[in-house]
């Protein structure tokens, strides 16, 4: 009887090392998708675009990606990147894992840090047809400054998924 519990405990502990594991890779690949589409998409688009354009399209697509489902991926690439680095403590996995966790660290805070503050500094700015100086806005918000960073966080939220399907291969072969 305690062996037979024993395996189901066993069992049920490597279904979720693997569970925490998937979810991780899943959502930070999610993520690096979203940024990356922002990075050589949307703000490549939006840079063509006069002033009034810009201004709107920007608020409207930052009021959008403020949704469930864009924050179970940004918040659950953290969380479940750091449940996977506590649930997976093999040296074959840790350091990929906790690779990808601290690059996504530093997404996180370049996205609080920067982007953010940025965007909801165009939001306050208000109604695009009522706003006076729409350049003096867009000058404001500062598109070089947030493509940049978002260039980076593009970056290394791709390498931490990298490192994160680097850690189901090796957890596969073990």
């Amino acid at each position: 009887m305690e062996i037979n519990a024993r395996r189901r405990l066993t069992g049920s502990m490597y279904a979720l090392r693997v569970s925490a594991l998937i979810a991780a890779t899943m959502t930070t690949g999610l993520m690096a998708g979203v940024f990356g589409l922002y990075q050589h998409t949307v703000m490549t688009g939006l840079g063509r675009t006069d002033d009034r354009t810009f201004v709107g399209a920007f608020q409207a697509l930052d009021r959008a990606i403020l949704n469930p489902w864009f924050l179970i991926s940004f918040v659950g690439a953290l969380l479940f990147t750091a449940v996977s680095a506590f649930l997976n403590p093999g040296r074959h996995l840790l350091p990929w894992v906790l690779a990808a966790l601290v690059l996504y660290v530093v997404v996180f805070a370049i996205t609080v840090s920067v982007h953010v503050p940025l965007n909801d500094a165009i939001k306050a700015a208000g109604d695009p047809d009522r706003i006076a100086d729409l350049g003096a806005v867009r000058a404001a918000f500062d598109e070089a400054r947030w493509t940049t960073w978002n260039l980076v966080r593009t970056l290394a939220t791709t390498a931490a998924f990298g490192c994160l399907c680097w850690a189901l291969v090796a957890r596969g072969q073990h």
